[in-house]
């Protein structure tokens, strides 16, 4: 495949050149993709009927907590492409009954889609923008300078992002158009998780990421949400199974604030800083993380009920970063593997 990057490197490529190219053309399904990349892992975990709420279009929590994007696999030249696609657009979403906010979004989604790729994996990026202003994708990782991801990208063109998938961690990606800050506090951001060669154990993985809503543009927040919807978790808590291990991959990508904290009522976690190691590192109630901070973080509640989390930064907690973890008795686990 030719190298777009190398025949002209400040040459932005049309939708047209890419179907020239084949870039846009069939592949190996989402869904199929998945199989594909979980046909060597552990087998799956129980998890808990999910009530079906009505949301915004652009933010759907109860889908995206434990929503991953695998991409389509593609042969060429005898290795596998794990290949995504992102569009850049413009949206209104409601925060609440009284107040929309005009975002940035990318797939129509705030936060972007949770891509996800196993460490050697090729991966390709086809970034299309449609945004109105020029915009960007930057990948956490390791890769070339020209795949960085710092040109700008004007609206109505496209680009290509193609590089391995290493290390293994949490990582992200986001907008780097200058003001960076307000390109990433108004959408253009995602999680990257990039697994390790040997599966980790079988668990329950859950995805959070903080952010926040700046809505009269003070360059302070007046919001703050996890995936998407300020206070969403605290009115319809995540479900999950009493002694089934939770790992929680976590992201603050709050701009605007220097810090916050993310802290588990009524349990501790073990760490894995930003996801690049095996072995957990400490154990904690509560963790500092900047912004674009990420960690992993693994635990089992021992009693049912409902537990909160949220930072301890009270404004930002009380102003929608706040939800609940609801514990099912491990005895309904049983019943429903029993009649399954």
């Amino acid at each position: 495949m030719p190298n777009i990057f190398t025949l002209d490197k400040e040459k932005l490529i049309s939708r047209r050149h890419l179907l020239k190219l084949g870039l846009v053309g069939a592949g190996v399904t989402s869904a199929a993709s998945w199989q594909i990349f979980n046909s060597r892992s552990q087998p799956q975990v129980k998890v808990p009927p999910v009530e079906t709420v009505a949301t915004s279009d652009l933010a759907t929590p109860s889908k995206m907590v434990r929503e991953f994007e695998y991409g389509t696999l593609k042969r060429e030249n005898g290795r596998i492409i794990r290949e995504f696609r992102l569009t850049a657009a413009t949206s209104i979403i409601q925060l609440n009954s009284a107040v929309s906010f005009n975002i940035w979004d990318l797939n129509g989604h705030i936060p972007g889609p949770t891509l996800r790729a196993k460490q050697g994996d090729r991966v390709r990026v086809l970034f299309f923008n449609q945004a109105g202003h020029s915009h960007s994708l930057h990948f956490h990782g390791v890769h070339p300078s020209d795949m960085d991801g710092i040109r700008p990208v004007r609206h109505g063109a496209a680009t290509i992002y193609e590089f391995d998938a290493e290390p293994y961690g949490v990582h992200l990606y986001h907008c780097h158009i200058e003001p960076v800050t307000r390109h990433v506090a108004k959408g253009l951001y995602g999680m990257f998780i990039i697994d390790p060669p040997t599966a980790r154990p079988p668990a329950d993985e859950i995805v959070l990421v903080m952010a926040g809503y700046d809505v009269n543009d003070d360059n302070r927040n007046e919001y703050y949400a996890f995936n998407g919807l300020p206070h969403y978790y605290m009115d319809h808590p995540i479900r999950i199974y009493q002694n089934q291990l939770i790992r929680l991959y976590v992201l603050n990508i709050i701009e605007y604030d220097p810090v916050a904290t993310f802290h588990l009522h009524a349990n501790f976690f073990k760490v894995y800083p930003t996801g690049m190691t095996t072995k957990a590192s400490f154990e904690s109630d509560v963790i500092t993380m900047g912004t674009a901070e990420r960690h992993i973080l693994e635990f089992a509640f021992r009693y049912p009920g409902k537990y909160m989390f949220h930072p301890h930064q009270d404004a930002i907690a009380e102003n929608g970063c706040m939800g609940q973890f609801e514990v099912v008795a491990e005895s309904n686990s049983q019943k429903m593997t029993k009649s399954s």
